[in-house]
């Protein structure tokens, strides 16, 4: 049994509980069914979906760690699956957790100032992908971003003559546009690569959408100061639960 004040049916409600939060904005997708539920102000909402995150919850951390055990103690968390928490230690949650990350999405509704070789980022094809792939293969084996992912929208890149040097994936998924697995070449690093590529497809993303968001490990400082420079200044630190 969950115990909740209220049951929310649908992304409407559940966008409304949680008066638009961004994260939440990202996370539900426009054409996905979802379910909610709100104890004490926090909310926390399932989806039904094959891939990917199954869920998460907006609130106070304490209170999201009560309601992730009741949805775990109800059977509706499968094995291996994803939950984004407010940032918590995720131990009162028990043996249910076979592992978990720390992370910052952090979102912008502002273009970004213009950056040196932004011209440069262009769109990527299909005929792109064994390039990306040797790319990422390189730069960032454990990137989650791949080419022919169905939750990958579209790539974008920098190239240096014929060869593919930056990349980075549109993986959005709700209303809030999501840049994924943002990538440099070893031997091009230190160039501006990256804040180029960020810069670019920022702006590509902001003619669609009214937000643009990105997640960032909270150790990887140099990341964070770029995206901040570049107008990532939303923040929603994060604890993401894999359950066994």
């Amino acid at each position: 049994m969950i115990v909740a004040d209220e049951a929310l049916d649908g992304r409407d409600a559940i966008l409304a509980s949680t008066g638009r939060h961004p994260f939440v904005r990202h996370s539900l997708p426009c054409h996905e069914p979802a379910r909610g539920w709100r104890r004490n102000g926090t909310v926390c909402w399932l989806l039904a979906v094959e891939q990917g995150a199954i869920g998460g919850v907006v609130g106070a951390p304490d209170t999201a760690i009560g309601l992730v055990i009741s949805l775990a103690a109800a059977g509706k968390v499968g094995a291996g699956r994803w939950v984004h928490l407010p940032r918590a230690d995720p131990a009162p949650i028990g043996s249910a957790v076979a592992g978990y990350e720390d992370w910052d999405f952090l979102w912008t509704t502002d273009a970004p100032p213009a950056q040196p070789g932004e011209e440069r980022v262009v769109r990527l094809t299909e005929a792109d992908h064994p390039a990306l792939t040797a790319l990422i293969d390189e730069a960032f084996p454990t990137s989650t971003a791949r080419p022919g992912s169905p939750q990958v929208r579209g790539w974008y890149g920098i190239r240096d003559g014929d060869r593919l040097v930056a990349c980075g994936a549109d993986r959005t998924r709700g209303e809030v546009g999501f840049l994924a697995g943002l990538t440099v070449a070893p031997q091009h690093r230190g160039r501006g690569l990256g804040a180029a590529l960020t810069a670019g497809m920022t702006r590509a993303l902001l003619d669609r959408y009214e937000m643009v968001a990105l997640g960032v490990y909270p150790s990887n400082l140099a990341a964070i100061r770029l995206y901040r420079r570049l107008g990532y200044t939303g923040t929603f630190p994060l604890t993401s639960v894999r359950f066994a």
